[in-house]
């Protein structure tokens, strides 16, 4: 391709719009234009790097054994309906009526659709293990959607849902689309891990999330360098090894703090650490009020306290709630002498002495509160986040804490849609029973993203090989000279000849301008013709992602390149 004749409208300036790098980068290198909120077209360039993606994930689903359909967007709500999703969903479901009034929905997942296929032509388990597959848009109503194509409105998605008969089969199928995972984000050049995750609205028993290791990720993992054990924030565990001095229990008392209500405030007051002041947190769980205790240097993990209390709904409370129970402002409750609510702790008070609490009262504080003298816990759970250096919960060594961008997520869903549905099959036995189903997606669009986070630099994006737009770009530095131009045109074609992906860069610009272009839309391999050529008959050959320069005859460019293609583009 002729780059004097493609559409690539690059841009100097960082847009306003932009956020983050992926963003920044893909509209500067013209790949992508903003429609609406959330919703972007793909330009010529940009869509070459989607289709690669689509395509190395198209042949390892099919090389798992999964058969491809094509689900519509548009979904009838009564299917949502049978669920129950069509009430909880939220906002997020864009939902409308179509003329004749009936409720519609813009699929943001296609539980309900493929079950519904499912059930009307899948009877017998002798037509099962069964996994179908789409590559397709989704669209969900993000209330705030941001970072381009990393959180947008409409996106492309890959999702697979398997049909078992059993458990045994489901885990199969869970571990077959597993493995088909991580030879994809391997195929595209991406440095990932799979961690364990929250099943979240999807619902289901076990689930992974795939992650592509960025400093900008907005999800943070913690990871075990000893022996691999890797889990989201929300679902980390650590070994408990708090060893609390074992101090005489002192008298209970209460300290006036006025206007600390903050940890950094209250403790600095008094001149303790943080870990001497345990936090009251008031919760409402379903329906419930409940008084929830954590470490002042702990963070109370969400996901694990509805876990915990097997909660449909949960919230933190409002401030009028809170002044109501306690009969004190946010930031002074505590549990000494409070009524009306349940009271439950993380693991990590278990043994504290002598610590802090909210008096339940404006400016005001307990010191010297010990359990259980002073107060009863109902429960103690795991209800914190993991911090760096806790010990890893399978074989004690340190955690890390790391940053991802989520691409691909794999649930076992079990029978939570079947039964819901009415979804059965016969067994060998005649016997009707609901299908035990998985669900496996991959955000494609965002998984363009996030290679871009992971990869770029100052100048630009630095594309993985395997799903460049181009694997090569060839630079005519002077398209004045008919000898330059003549050479060019020769090697294009040999290039393309060899089964090479090439951008011909023959526009009458400034090197200087070719050069910016070249970097900023991350081709992997710049070829240059130009005054080196000239005089010694050499080409230059730069690698985009290291910098590195070789002059090499039009032979050994030929093979140099041939050679790099064949093996990085991830086969």
């Amino acid at each position: 391709m002729r780059l004097s004749r493609y559409f690539i409208p690059t841009l100097r300036e960082d847009p306003a719009e932009a956020e983050v790098i992926s963003h920044k980068l893909l509209l500067r290198a013209g790949m992508i234009r903003r429609v609406a909120s959330g919703i972007y077209t793909f330009l010529p360039l940009g869509l070459r790097v989607l289709r690669k993606v689509e395509n190395i994930v198209r042949e390892e689903m099919n090389r798992a054994g999964a058969l491809e359909v094509l689900l519509p967007l548009v979904q009838p709500g009564e299917l949502w309906q049978e669920t129950g999703r069509w009430d909880k969903f939220g906002k997020e479901l864009l939902r409308f009526k179509d003329r004749k009034e009936h409720d519609f929905c813009l699929g943001p997942t296609h539980e309900e659709v493929i079950t519904d296929l499912v059930r009307g032509e899948v009877r017998s388990y002798r037509q099962l293990p069964l996994i179908l597959y789409q590559i397709a848009t989704k669209f969900r109503d993000e209330i705030r959607p941001r970072f381009g194509l990393m959180r947008g409105r409409e996106f492309i998605m890959k999702d697979a849902y398997s049909f078992d008969a059993d458990e045994k089969g489901l885990d199969k199928s869970y571990w077959l689309m597993y493995e088909a995972y991580e030879r994809t984000f391997k195929r595209c050049g991406l440095k990932f891990r799979a961690v364990l995750a929250d099943t979240g609205a999807i619902g289901g028993s076990e689930s992974h999330e795939f992650m592509v290791l960025a400093d900008t990720g907005e999800d943070v993992i913690a990871t075990c360098p000893a022996c691999g054990y890797a889990a989201n924030l929300e679902m980390a565990e650590a070994k408990r090894e708090f060893s609390y001095p074992d101090e005489p229990e002192k008298p209970l008392e209460k300290v006036a703090t006025p206007e600390a209500k903050r940890v950094e405030e209250v403790t600095a007051f008094l001149g303790v650490p943080p870990e001497k002041l345990v936090k009251t947190l008031i919760y409402v769980v379903d329906g419930q009020p409940h008084a929830v205790l954590i470490r002042g240097d702990h963070e109370l993990n969400e996901i694990k306290l509805r876990k915990a209390l097997g909660a449909e709904e949960l919230e933190m409370a409002d401030p009028e709630t809170v002044e109501k129970l306690t009969g004190a402002p946010v930031g002074f409750a505590g549990p000494v002498r409070i009524s009306g609510v349940k009271i439950i702790a993380d693991k990590a008070i278990w043994g504290l002495k002598n610590f802090i609490v909210g008096a339940n009262e404006a400016d005001a504080h307990y010191v010297n509160v010990n359990y259980p003298r002073d107060f009863e816990i109902e429960a103690f759970f795991d209800l914190r986040n993991v911090t760096e250096g806790d010990l890893c919960p399978k074989c004690g060594k340190p955690l890390e804490l790391v940053r991802g961008i989520e691409v691909g997520h794999v649930f076992k869903l079990g029978t939570k849609y079947s039964e819901a549905m009415g979804a059965t099959f016969l067994d060998a036995e005649g016997k009707e029973r609901p299908f035990v189903m998985g669900c496996y997606g991959i955000g494609v669009s965002r998984t363009m993203a996030a290679a871009i986070e992971q990869n770029h630099d100052e100048n630009g994006i630095i594309w993985p090989i395997s799903i460049a737009p181009f694997q090569v770009i060839l630079l005519t530095l002077n398209p004045k000279s008919t000898t330059l131009m003549e050479f060019s045109e020769k090697l294009y074609k040999e290039l393309e000849a060899q089964g090479l992906e090439v951008l011909w860069d023959e526009r009458d610009e400034r090197p200087g301008v070719k050069f910016k272009d070249a970097d900023l839309i991350g081709i992997p391999y710049q070829l240059v013709i130009g005054k080196t050529f000239e005089k010694e008959g050499k080409l230059e050959i730069k690698e985009r992602a290291t910098g590195e320069k070789k002059l090499l005859s039009e032979e050994e460019a030929l093979n140099f390149l041939k050679e790099k293609v064949k093996t990085t583009s991830g086969e």
